[in-house]
């Protein structure tokens, strides 16, 4: 069978690493397409150097660009190489502009389309993530479901066939990579930190940072915390502070975005992660950490039920109460699947 794969995020490429160990081990073909909506070094071509993700057969440079531009332009790109290729079958990753721009090419062309991480929801319309989720699932003749409540949102909206609850291919992704994870352990002495003394913060959606006043106030809780808070900068969260001459105090620790190794092991040594990232709040829980999630919604309400994930709105107030919160006494139950994800995804393709 030959499978197009359409990736440009950096969560993307997490995800369609373990799939595609499994598509060559079923001796399956696989052209990786490239969209290039995350281009720099530290936010794409480390993630395929680290997760043994061979390179793209088409890098389509799209870069960034307002949401119109640059999904239009994936979409025309994307085509000439579906049209060229004509796979059997177009498989996506997610909820970004290139989800949607491999949606809408593969379905006008009348190829099956295969989604991952299908059926989550904020229920929140003013996402751009959630319309492109929810457009690629009603499109999908595949629906791979990481979890049961993702089966149950389906359902919801009349979608049953080809619906399959696979588990979480991050999962799969984290525990194949935890111990390669350890051999970056120096980033703690380059960084002049020890386990359990930090914070790790990751700030990067529209809702945070596109808000000064948003942006301000979590500054402002991370500045009275006890402890250093470690702050991988997303390009997108430097351009607003800059842009809103907002100020950092001593405590908050800025670095370039990280490879996803040295992520992980930040993630699974910190005391508490403050994010506003799907995927790290998943990390966080598998990794047992706490996890302040700054919006008012999460995709994840599984890992809020289990008390590991706390919501937050932007302000000091509320980022500090939900900090001030007791540890979960329990160890987070196993909601996420068997860690076998590829092999399910790629069993029913």
């Amino acid at each position: 069978m030959k499978i197009c794969t359409i990736i440009g995020a950096r969560p993307q490429f997490i995800k369609a690493a373990p799939v595609s160990r499994a598509i060559a081990g079923e001796q399956h073909q696989e052209i990786l397409i490239h969209t290039g909506q995350h281009y720099d070094y530290e936010m794409s071509e480390i993630f395929f150097e680290e997760l043994q993700l061979r390179q793209p057969d088409y890098n389509l440079g799209i870069g960034s660009g307002s949401q119109g531009a640059q999904t239009g332009q994936m979409l025309i790109d994307i085509e000439n190489v579906l049209l060229a290729e004509k796979p059997d079958l177009t498989l996506v990753y997610g909820d970004t502009n290139s989800t949607l721009a491999g949606t809408i090419a593969a379905i006008k062309l009348h190829i099956p389309l295969a989604h991952v991480e299908a059926g989550l929801r904020s229920y929140n319309r003013t996402m751009p993530e959630e319309h492109n989720r929810v457009l690629t699932d009603h499109a999908a003749d595949l629906l791979f479901c990481p979890t049961q409540t993702a089966v149950v949102n389906l359902a919801g909206e009349g979608i049953t066939a080809g619906v399959h609850n696979v588990g979480d291919v991050m999962y799969d992704a984290v525990l194949f990579n935890s111990a390669l994870a350890e051999k970056k352990a120096d980033l703690f002495d380059r960084l002049n930190l020890s386990p359990r003394t930090y914070y790790l913060a990751t700030i990067h959606r529209p809702y945070n940072t596109d808000n000064p006043d948003h942006l301000a106030g979590i500054l402002e809780a991370f500045a009275t915390l006890p402890h250093p808070v470690v702050f991988p900068l997303h390009p997108r969260t430097q351009k607003f502070i800059e842009q809103h001459q907002l100020s950092l105090a001593a405590n908050i620790r800025l670095i370039p975005p990280v490879g996803y190794l040295e992520m992980l092991l930040l993630e699974k040594n910190a005391r508490t992660i403050l994010t506003d990232s799907g995927g790290v709040q998943k990390e966080a829980y598998f990794f047992a950490v706490p996890c302040l999630t700054i919006r008012p919604e999460t995709e994840w309400v599984e890992t809020v039920e289990t008390g590991w994930n706390t919501l937050a709105n932007p302000t000091p107030e509320s980022i500090l109460s939900a900090l001030s919160r007791p540890r979960p006494d329990r160890a987070p139950t196993p909601i996420f699947g068997d860690g076998q994800a590829a092999q399910h995804i790629v069993r029913y393709l």
